[in-house]
């Protein structure tokens, strides 16, 4: 059994923020990593709305650049995934990973959340086979391809502009009428000459033998059933908070979001959260780097308070 101070799970902005903190603060924090280091940010093509970097980012590069922040401070960084944790009765809060057991007298949980799924015929079995959740991942599979987007948010338009540098046509289909993405990326959109708009429609059914050759549509006005032929499925329509862990142990609210006070802390005293694993609502950089921010030095006071 392994004691620590302070765990932080999850890598992304709010938990690499947090460890950056942490550390500054003699905490020597141990964050693991999760099962994608970096977190969704780190399979994002460009991030322009960051402050401080005017000409925009990679998702990787501001990654590498806060966790070298945090590395430069002492915090260490282990790839691993949490498998088991038990908070009754803590502190200390025991932790297991597919390597070790852990104990910490504080704990953050910045894990996040992963992309949805349409729950549709042909979209679990193709996955990997035509059917993805990350342009920046695969887009460079598609190059002289057809592909469909589906979705109507920021991250729709994002990764459908980027996969335009790839493939020769990309068809956008969402369920309304009208994007739910900032006016910045809709315009870029509309004036791609690559980018076409499929309204009011929703996608019924993923069609291949093997490796997607085609979707089933439906519009969602006049009940009309069609077929596209496509080489790729990319699906970007939401995310859900990766809190299975927790449940029965955190209050969540009905959609498994943890419920953390103003000072981000959960249900359980000493255990704090950041980050989308908590917020259903702004899902920002900048907002998962304040809260990481906030939640470290909410548990620098409770632990020192303790002491």
């Amino acid at each position: 059994m392994t004691k620590e101070k302070v765990i932080i799970i999850g890598s992304g902005p709010a938990g690499l923020t947090a460890a950056l903190y942490t550390a500054r603060a003699d905490l020597r924090p141990l964050v693991i990593s999760g099962n994608q280091l970096g977190g969704q940010i780190s399979i994002t093509s460009e991030v322009e709305n960051y402050p401080g970097f005017p000409d925009g980012a990679t998702g990787p590069e501001l990654i590498e650049k806060i966790q070298k922040q945090a590395e430069k401070f002492g915090t260490r960084v282990l790839i691993d995934e949490v498998t088991e944790v038990d908070l009754r009765g803590g502190p200390p809060f025991r932790l297991k990973t597919h390597a070790e057991s852990y104990e910490t007298e504080g704990l953050i949980i910045a894990s996040g959340s992963s992309p949805r799924r349409l729950g549709v015929p042909g979209e679990e079995q193709l996955i990997g086979r035509g059917v993805s959740f990350c342009a920046t991942c695969d887009g460079f599979f598609f190059r002289g391809k057809d592909v469909v987007v589906i979705g109507g948010g920021d991250s729709a338009l994002e990764e459908g502009l980027f996969l335009t540098k790839f493939a020769t046509r990309v068809r956008v289909i969402h369920r309304r009428d009208e994007l739910r993405a900032g006016e910045t990326l809709k315009k870029r959109a509309a004036a791609n000459d690559k980018v076409s708009f499929i309204w009011d429609s929703v996608v019924e059914e993923v069609r291949g033998n093997g490796k997607v050759e085609g979707v089933r549509i439906k519009n969602v006005k006049t009940g009309a059933a069609s077929e596209l032929q496509t080489d790729g499925v990319f699906i970007f329509v939401g995310h859900y908070p990766n809190s299975e862990l927790f449940k029965g142990q955190l209050t969540m609210d009905d959609h498994g979001y943890l419920i953390a006070d103003r000072l981000m802390m959960t249900s359980v005293p000493g255990v704090f959260a950041a980050g989308e694993i908590q917020d259903p609502v702004f899902r920002q950089m900048a907002s998962s780097v304040g809260q990481g921010c906030a939640a470290a030095i909410s548990l620098e006071r409770w632990l020192a308070a303790r002491e």
